[in-house]
């Protein structure tokens, strides 16, 4: 019988596709044979452990990733006469011994490290030593005589003893597994023969012995002493990782050139365009005489600072990053973050013992400060100015100091002055202002402790005067008289004799980013008892971001003194009452009159047919006004009904 291996050759075509399926069935049956191949070939200073795992890895790794075709230097395998051919064993023997001889190969500094020359990823074993079992003395001197050979030797070698090549199929086989001199190779091979009394069919019986099968292993703890030690050491290394990082991600101070700004943790092309001091829009002095629009998008650049462009760089930068050294606010609904394009430039200029800037992004005015000594305790504000429109627009905060407050008013702006808002028989005193448009210091009712005086702003531009006033923001709110259909500027004595008793009651509205307060007249009302007349008014301050209204109901009895706050009868937050959407309001107070009697008063707006209390004090009124007898601390109910027969509560 004749005895035929799958290692035995002959010539054939060497263009026969290998297909992946035929690869891996070849891989699957002759697997032990593969990873004894590689293991022998391996170098032998890599340790009987790693050896192991790079046999199997090589072993592995050998698969075609996609159909292939055989080299012309790599011999298919030799068929037994009349049968089939296997052409993907010789496949898969020819990358293991490529890659077996690359991790021999020494590394090199200028040269990447080849897939072979790294420890294996797959297979892992960790926490144990796997070796093949222990051979007789034949297997150790045999060892020894191979570890002294070179990679293509111990190649050559294996070639010859354990697939039984001849030595021109060797010769082939090292070529195209990339050895250079292959010859050379078959000459070591030859002085470990000629040791070896033993002779061939002896050495390829060494070579399957249990010593060099790295598929039957035996299993052995590592080191655990320094086990325990290593994975100390990668504790400590691993936290003192993680502490650093997160003290670099920290912000801190004196980071770069941008002042008080957080370091720059991110970078985005469009946030550093729009943070270049020479891209901030600056537009010319004139150009809001052509103009169709009258708000802050005409605004001209002005302030002696103008061209400061490192003022202008640690602005933009504390905008998009303030440090924890910043003090920053912002007017509710007002976003805090980066501008989205390059700013507009409204002011940049030394206001007291600032430098102060003021930017206009389309939605927010931003104000920028620092000390003129240093560049630390920065301060940044955010306001929303969106949809302002010419009225809206006529003034800006640029400073405060102590209980002042200076103002940057609007080019169309022909004279500023001040009027305080309790003395309404007064007259404005005139305010002076820069060249650039800044006023002088006016004292600010919204740091005031008592309402002794209210200090408002007069602007009068080709429209007319307007009245605005500091709520603590950086846009004053514009005051205005009326309808809530047809708000107007405050003008004439009763208007303002109304104010005057109304201004008292702004400090509730402060710093919830008010647009405007507009103080409605609903109802006038007749006293019992020969006391005299009332006003009914409706006080509503409008936001700029739209919800979050405050509304005030307020009952203003005759008083001897015009600056007397007149009395909250009703209050609601977030309501539409007063409103142009719903502009109906129904309030009531229990009122004492001079003769000692008390009353319960209500009013509504001229919608209300009827008026009716219940509870401790029963009555109905007809019409929008009601007056009904009552005792002292009398609480009562009020409901209203419209024309329609609509009911309507009272505000609250």
């Amino acid at each position: 019988m004749l005895n035929v291996r799958p290692q035995d050759v002959i010539n054939r075509p060497a263009s026969e596709p290998i297909d992946v399926e035929q690869a891996e069935a070849a891989l699957v049956e002759h697997y032990p044979r593969l990873v004894r191949l590689a293991y022998l070939v391996l170098p032998p200073h890599l340790g009987r452990n790693r050896r192991v795992l790079t046999a199997h890895a090589l072993a592995q790794r050998s698969l075609p990733r996609r159909r292939t075709t055989g080299s012309a230097a790599v011999p298919p395998p030799r068929r037994r006469e009349g049968g089939p051919v296997d052409p993907g064993y010789a496949y898969l023997r020819g990358q293991v011994l490529r890659q077996a001889l690359e991790a021999g190969l020494p590394l090199r500094r200028r040269a990447w490290p080849k897939r072979s020359q790294l420890p294996p990823l797959l297979p892992q074993v960790w926490g144990l030593r796997l070796f093949p079992r222990s051979g007789g003395a034949d297997e150790l001197a045999l060892d020894q005589r191979l570890s002294a050979l070179s990679g293509p030797g111990r190649a050559a070698y294996v070639l010859r003893g354990l697939e039984r090549l001849p030595d021109p199929e060797v010769t082939r086989t090292l070529t195209a597994a990339g050895v250079a001199d292959p010859g050379a190779a078959l000459a070591e091979a030859d002085g470990v023969d000629a040791s070896d009394a033993a002779g061939a069919e002896s050495a390829a019986a060494l070579l399957k012995s249990p010593e060099f099968d790295p598929c039957s292993l035996q299993a052995r703890p590592t080191d655990l002493m320094r086990r325990r030690q290593h994975a100390k050491a990668t504790l400590a290394a691993t936290a003192a990782v993680v502490v650093c990082g997160a003290l670099l991600g920290l912000p801190g101070e004196g980071w770069g050139p941008d002042g008080a700004a957080a370091p720059a943790y991110a970078r985005n092309p469009a946030v550093e365009q729009a943070l270049d001091p020479a891209k901030t829009v600056r537009v010319a002095p004139a150009v809001w005489k052509q103009s169709s629009r009258s708000d802050f998008s005409v605004w001209p650049t002005r302030g002696n600072r103008a061209d400061d462009r490192a003022l202008l760089r640690r602005a933009l930068a504390v905008w998009a990053r303030p440090g924890p050294s910043v003090q920053a606010s912002a007017t509710p609904g007002t976003p805090v973050g980066p501008p989205m394009g390059a700013p507009q430039l409204l002011f940049a200029g030394d206001v007291d013992k600032l430098r102060v800037v003021l930017l206009y992004d389309g939605l927010r005015i931003v104000r920028y400060a620092e000390p003129r000594e240093s560049t630390t305790g920065a301060a940044l504000d955010f306001a929303r100015v969106d949809s302002a429109d010419a009225a809206a627009a006529n003034a800006l905060v640029v400073g405060r100091t102590d209980d002042n407050v200076r103002y940057l008013t609007a080019p169309w702006v022909r004279k500023a002055s001040v009027r305080d808002l309790l003395v309404p028989a007064g007259n404005p005193v005139a305010l002076a202002r820069t060249p650039d448009g800044v006023t002088d210091p006016v004292l600010s009712p919204a740091q005031a402790r008592d309402c002794r005086s209210w200090d408002a702003l007069e602007l009068r531009d080709d429209v007319g005067a307007r009245l605005m006033t500091d709520l603590g923001e950086l846009t004053p709110a514009r005051l205005t008289s009326g309808p809530p259909s047809a708000p107007r500027d405050v003008s004439g004595p009763v208007e303002r004799a109304r104010w005057a008793r109304t201004a008292c009651l702004l400090p509730t509205v402060r710093s919830h980013g008010v647009r405007s307060v507009n103080s409605w007249a609903f109802a006038e009302q007749t006293l019992p008892e020969g006391n005299g007349r009332a006003n009914w008014l409706c006080t509503r301050a409008e936001t700029w971001r739209g919800p979050g209204s405050r509304v005030l109901a307020q009952f203003q009895a005759p008083s001897a003194k015009p600056e007397v706050p007149g009395a909250v009868a009703a209050r609601a937050e977030h309501s539409p009452a007063c409103g142009q959407r719903d502009p109906r309001v129904l309030a009531g107070v229990l009122w004492k009159s001079r003769g000692g009697n008390w009353y319960v008063l209500a009013a509504g707006s001229k919608q209300f047919a009827s008026i009716t209390t219940s509870g401790g004090v029963e009555g109905t009124g007809r019409g929008n006004l009601l007056a009904v007898r009552a005792k002292a601390g009398a609480q009562a109910e009020l409901d209203g009904r419209l024309a329609d027969g609509t009911r309507v509560g009272a505000l609250r």
